[in-house]
């Protein structure tokens, strides 16, 4: 693991590059995540993600002597899991399993109790239940945080972006949902969205997106700082890089608490942004590049 890699980044971004917007095909997707692992920045990605229904397809991929770790993103939804992982390659290395557990709207607490029992079983890693950001919300995150105290592997996660507005939280709902999980102890994952360091609006789209660094920020005030919602919601907001900047340098050296952190299907894109802004330092002589980015 490269020691230019601060602690605190340690497996902060996950590989998502069969995703969109990037839609690789899965056998560039797998090569091009063999050459990240022998990386400077090697240490700052998570797992290959992957959909639960590709796990049979990725075997023609693997090398005989070959341990990939991947996440599973449950594309088929819960009734379809089982299956899909039961014939997954014993070669590939599963640390955490993603799925919703309801629509926008809808109950989370039936698909959540399913889910839990689905945990239980686990071998091996963690199920990430992804709950929306509506109805129910604070009574599913009391659910998880109980299921866990039991030993269940389960822990929470949200979508901050997507194809619609409505998708991406407001500053003040993300860091209702930072404090609400810090007042559980309660790991979580975010998905969708946090593509660039800073906060910033799409030239397409319009949308405003967080910035995964200003999250970053945020969880850090929420969880050593105790700060309280409206001062969570002021580290998120902030558009001035020297906000998440001096809020994030000083605990490079101390593990990241209780975000797991989240997938992209770029990691050249956050990487140059961490260099850019002096949280990472890449290799300086010679210049490195990666996909035609100089980092």
């Amino acid at each position: 693991m490269s020691t230019r890699v601060p602690v605190l980044l340690h497996g902060f971004v996950d590989d998502a590059a069969v995703f969109p917007p990037g839609n690789a095909a899965l056998p560039d997707a797998v090569a091009a995540h063999r050459d990240i692992r022998t990386g400077w920045y090697a240490g700052m990605v998570g797992p290959l993600l992957l959909p639960a229904s590709s796990l049979a397809a990725v075997t023609a991929e693997l090398a005989p002597d070959e341990r990939l770790a991947v996440g599973v993103i449950g594309d088929t939804g819960l009734a379809g899991l089982g299956g899909a992982l039961a014939g997954a390659d014993p070669r590939l290395d599963i640390r955490q399993i993603e799925v919703a557990v309801a629509k926008r709207g809808e109950d989370p607490q039936p698909g959540l109790a399913t889910a839990i029992e689905f945990a239980r079983a686990l071998s091996g890693g963690t199920l990430y239940a992804e709950v929306p950001l509506t109805f129910g919300m604070l009574g599913a995150l009391d659910t998880i945080a109980a299921a866990r105290r039991e030993g269940v592997p389960i822990a929470a996660k949200f979508r901050t972006g997507g194809l619609a507005a409505e998708l991406f939280p407001t500053p003040i709902e993300l860091a209702a949902v930072i404090c609400a999980c810090r007042d559980r102890d309660l790991p979580f994952k975010l998905t969708a969205g946090l593509h660039h360091a800073l906060r910033h609006a799409d030239r397409e789209t319009g949308f405003t997106h967080h910035g995964f660094l200003g999250v970053l920020a945020g969880v850090l005030g929420a969880v050593h700082d105790r700060a309280e919602v409206a001062d969570v919601a002021a580290l998120l907001a902030s558009e001035n890089p020297a906000v998440p900047v001096d809020t994030v340098r000083p605990h490079r050296d101390a593990p990241r608490p209780l975000w797991v952190g989240f997938g992209s299907c770029s990691i050249p894109e956050p990487l140059a942004d961490l260099v850019r802004l002096g949280i990472l330092t890449g290799p300086s002589e010679p210049a490195s590049t990666i996909d035609g980015q100089r980092v």
